[in-house]
């Protein structure tokens, strides 16, 4: 008998085929738990949360201008129904601009981080809370993602609503190139109507191109500038009442 192989012992019995036993989980298991939380949260607070998606240069900040003043109260004693919370890899420059606008905002700066998560988020609801901005007084709270169409798609943050922008100078096939942030939508908002006739922009191409890989979606067509389609995105948002009451 050789001590090496063990050749020459008797023939050992049969075995089961390995069986494969999952050990793992989800990548984003940690970020999903504390987005449940946080939606509890906002649910509990009675506040309606936006995620805004897009890609850098869409508008966002200036349509959240636009939405600052349609939502503004009659009143400067009264507080804005909304905040923001803007996620940026550099610069505190959309939070200055929103502030000046009259809104409560709150920067968070990501440095490489190419999207914001549920965490970052739970930490800037107490930072606004500190501040003097608790959810229970808010109608809105709209976290304005860092623009990217790739990443943020993947992070649930706990929002009512994801908001995703497509610009009219991006091109009609947008959709079809991003399908997955698209096709998170809850609403698509086309966003510096004022430019399509410059931009040659086909907006019922695009139209097309959004119902394909997000047949969910509503659609609206704004202009941040004029103002033309604003009523229309409250109506999407389900904020009519809080602009009527402001």
């Amino acid at each position: 008998m050789c001590v090496d192989c063990n050749c020459g012992q008797p023939v050992a019995p049969a075995i089961e085929a390995p069986r494969h036993l999952e050990l793992g989980q989800r990548l984003l298991v940690h970020n999903d738990a504390q987005a449940a939380a946080n939606r509890e949260h906002f649910a509990a607070a009675g506040v309606r949360v936006i995620n805004l998606l897009s890609s850098p240069g869409s508008g966002k900040t200036a349509l959240l201008e636009r939405l600052a003043l349609a939502l503004a109260p009659s009143s400067p004693a009264v507080r804005h129904p909304m905040a923001v919370i803007v996620g940026d890899l550099a610069t505190d420059n959309d939070a200055r601009r929103l502030r000046a606008a009259g809104v409560p905002a709150l920067q968070i700066t990501t440095g490489q981080a190419c999207h914001l998560e549920a965490a970052m988020v739970h930490r800037a609801l107490h930072e606004l809370d500190h501040l003097g901005h608790p959810l229970e007084g808010l109608e809105l709270l709209v976290i304005e993602n860092v623009g990217n169409l790739v990443c943020p798609a993947a992070f649930d943050l706990g929002e009512s609503q994801r908001v995703v922008l497509l610009s009219v100078t991006e091109g009609e096939d947008k959709p079809l190139k991003y399908p997955a942030t698209f096709h998170s939508a809850d609403v698509v908002v086309i966003s510096k109507g004022d430019l399509a006739g410059a931009c040659g922009f086909d907006a019922p191409q695009a139209r097309r191109n959004v119902a394909r890989v997000a047949p969910q979606a509503r659609i609206v067509e704004v202009s941040a500038r004029s103002g033309e389609g604003i009523a229309a995105l409250l109506a999407a948002l389900g904020l009519e009442r809080v602009a009527v009451a402001g």
